[in-house]
């Protein structure tokens, strides 16, 4: 058994992968940075798998926290990221770069050399693109760190308590009749699920053929926004009409948004994402992992229940 150190264990990506790593014979450590995210990490568990989980205080942000929180570690995975920021950009580099460069320093300060690392498919250093940028560069930090890395590289990713698809679920709770899609509605995608994505997780921690490998990760075909919007439909019950909506409309609404601090589904550095198409090999997963990813077709009726339902312990779709 392994202890493996997972960053951002209450979020997304890793109400999934603690789960199972858990499952799969590993001991996980989970830095947490208060008692909340403590008991949401374990409250996604099943309680015959709570032993296995140990919560220490740590912070990506706080460097000083990090070295406790890595000791006695066999492998460090990397999920912590912020996927949006309401101040240009600048909450993205402090924690998906700095954040990254952190966790490396305290692992090579632990003597942790096995690092796996959750990068992001279509990201360019491009300093328009502030979310993009922030994780290109975390890459290459990963890349340059002298540990045993694993670079993944998921496209969207869907499961229960997603955030993408939720947005869009969202979208249709408050638009009547309608649902607006951005643009053109041409921009692709190749989404994956995030259990495929745990489970590639797991067979780098297994696989030393995996170190120093970077691996672009796609769902088995690649979906339009449009045909995304039309398969959330579909998932929820709902009937809309797709509008599209000009970019720069959106992109207004969603600034002045910004601008005082109010809650919007799209944040302009996403809108500026968009010009940059999420593709990558159609073979990436199988080819690199020896598994067929799942389709996503017919799986997304988990958005009929709001994003705190949707999980239940152990990463499974709730009632």
């Amino acid at each position: 058994m392994s202890t493996i150190v997972v960053t951002g264990a209450s979020g997304f990506v890793g109400s999934h992968v603690v789960p199972h790593l858990i499952a799969s014979g590993h001991r996980v450590v989970a830095p947490v940075r208060n008692e909340a995210a403590a008991d949401l990490v374990r409250g996604r568990l099943a309680e015959s798998r709570r032993a296995a989980l140990e919560c220490r205080p740590g912070d990506v942000d706080r460097p000083e926290t990090l070295p406790a929180a890595l000791a006695g570690a066999d492998a460090v995975v990397h999920l912590a990221a912020l996927p949006r920021d309401w101040n240009g950009g600048r909450d993205l580099a402090r924690v998906n770069t700095e954040g990254t460069r952190h966790v490396l320093d305290a692992a090579r300060a632990a003597g942790v050399r096995r690092f796996v690392h959750l990068g992001a498919l279509g990201v360019a250093d491009d300093p328009t693109l502030h979310y993009a940028s922030s994780k290109a560069r975390a890459e290459r930090l990963v890349a340059e760190s002298g540990l045993d890395w694993t670079i993944l590289k998921p496209s969207l990713l869907w499961g229960p308590g997603d955030g993408f698809f939720n947005i869009l679920a969202d979208l249709v709770r408050i638009s009547p009749g309608v649902m607006p899609i951005t643009g053109s509605g041409a921009s692709r995608f190749q989404p994956l699920s995030v259990d495929d994505l745990a489970r590639v997780v797991g067979l780098c921690l297994e696989r030393p053929e995996t170190i120093g490998g970077t691996y672009e990760l796609g769902g088995p075909r690649v979906w339009t926004y449009r045909e995304i919007a039309a398969e959330v439909l579909a998932g929820m019950g709902r009937r809309r009409i797709l509008v599209p909506m000009p970019v720069a409309v959106i992109r207004l609404v969603a600034g002045t948004a910004e601008a005082i601090h109010l809650p919007f589904p799209v944040a302009t550095d996403q809108l500026r994402q968009l010009r940059l198409d999420n593709v990558g090999p159609i073979d990436g997963v199988e080819g690199g992992f020896g598994f067929a990813p799942t389709p996503m077709e017919g799986r997304l009726g988990y958005l009929r229940l709001p994003r705190a339902r949707q999980l239940a312990p152990d990463g499974r779709a709730g009632t």
